[in-house]
């Protein structure tokens, strides 16, 4: 997703915080070059050189002189919320980048409410979308992370991804500023933390994740945004899942620096197409920003961190023997229920399509 804002739009209502100017009204007669140019010089106004940031918040360095203003975040926090229009108010970006996908997409416009009756609500189609997506067992891991997140929610009133969808209502307010999802498609990510596994991490993992009953409270999240306390929880989970901490968390550091450093280029600056140093703020997890200083200077290879292996020999015989056993499943309930309900079912196109893919390949 890529939003280029040009408008003139403010805030709908006034606040404590609310301390930006408001945009002039534009003279009558102005041609699009001289209306782009005197917002232009609007942001410029407004934007602080030297702005009192939160203590979240990294200030990167680009070779060409860009700035871009990392903000951690814990993702159930309202704090972070707040650091998120602190940090855009200030700086007047040019671009936002955010640690989403396009698969995750959906959650900048979605209300609250809405928001927080799907993540507490795990449903049958979820699961079948999240398998159709990933496949069997990426699929049934992405509904148990998800499990977890409808725990935090249910558990703190609140839905996931606040500061994200703060950062996409602060950059509607900045003219000219860029949003762009800086994330690692979640399919990738799912497909390949799978394939990192033993069989034997896969199952102590699931066990860990269904049955998750621990109480988390707001301190607790807040907690997620100190970094000594959280780089001590992250070690911790690399001594239990190394080859889990590497696809998750080091490999989307690797991504979301070079979407970081792709956004972070000079900018043209009216009237006359000037290059000049662009500002950026990126809005990522706390836990995600020690990775990113440690390679924003290094040379990184994206192609390598986007390769899904294909499916092992154990992944077929397990989507196998997952089918024979729905497929038994079908045939027993049909046995019990008699002739009509049978026919019934296998008239539903589901069924018709699992029947298909068991059938044995044409003898060639």
């Amino acid at each position: 997703m890529d939003q280029e804002n040009n408008s003139e739009e403010e805030s709908v209502g006034p606040s404590e915080d609310d301390t930006l100017p408001s945009l002039p009204s534009l003279p009558a007669g102005l041609s699009d070059a001289q209306a782009v140019e005197l917002l232009w010089r609007v942001r410029a106004q407004r934007r602080q050189a030297a702005p009192a940031l939160p203590e979240t918040v990294t200030v990167l360095t680009a070779a060409d002189g860009s700035l871009l203003y990392l903000v951690g975040t814990a993702h159930f926090s309202d704090s972070s919320k707040q650091d998120v229009a602190t940090t855009i108010r200030a700086v007047q970006p040019d671009v936002v980048v955010v640690e989403l996908c396009q698969y995750r997409v959906s959650m900048l416009k979605m209300d609250e409410k809405t928001l927080l009756k799907e993540a507490k609500d795990i449903n049958l189609e979820k699961v079948q979308q999240a398998i159709r997506q990933n496949g069997v067992m990426s699929g049934l891991m992405q509904i148990l992370l998800l499990k977890v997140s409808a725990h935090i929610t249910e558990q703190l009133g609140m839905a996931p991804g606040g500061e994200f969808r703060e950062a996409f209502r602060e950059a509607g307010r900045v003219p000219f500023c860029k949003f762009h999802l800086g994330d690692r498609p979640i399919t990738v990510t799912f497909k390949r933390a799978i394939a990192a596994l033993s069989l034997w991490q896969k199952a102590r993992l699931a066990w860990g994740l269904c049955f998750l009953s621990d109480p988390i409270s707001k301190e607790d999240v807040e907690k997620c945004k100190q970094k000594d306390l959280l780089e001590q929880t992250m070690s911790e989970m690399i001594g239990e899942f190394p080859a889990l901490h590497r696809t998750i968390v080091a490999e989307r550091d690797i991504y979301l620096t070079h979407t970081l450093r792709q956004a972070a280029r000079c900018v043209e600056a009216p009237p006359n197409g000037q290059k000049v140093p662009a500002v950026v703020v990126g809005v990522v997890g706390m836990g995600h920003v020690p990775g990113i200083e440690r390679n924003w200077d290094k040379q990184l290879n994206i192609q390598e961190i986007m390769s899904v292996a294909p499916p092992s020999r154990f992944g077929w015989l397990l989507r196998t023997v997952l089918k024979g056993a729905v497929l038994g499943m079908l045939g027993y309930a049909c046995y019990r229920a008699g002739g009509g309900v049978s026919r019934a079912l296998l008239s539903v196109p589901a069924v018709q399509s699992l029947l298909e893919n068991l059938r044995p390949p044409p003898a060639s």
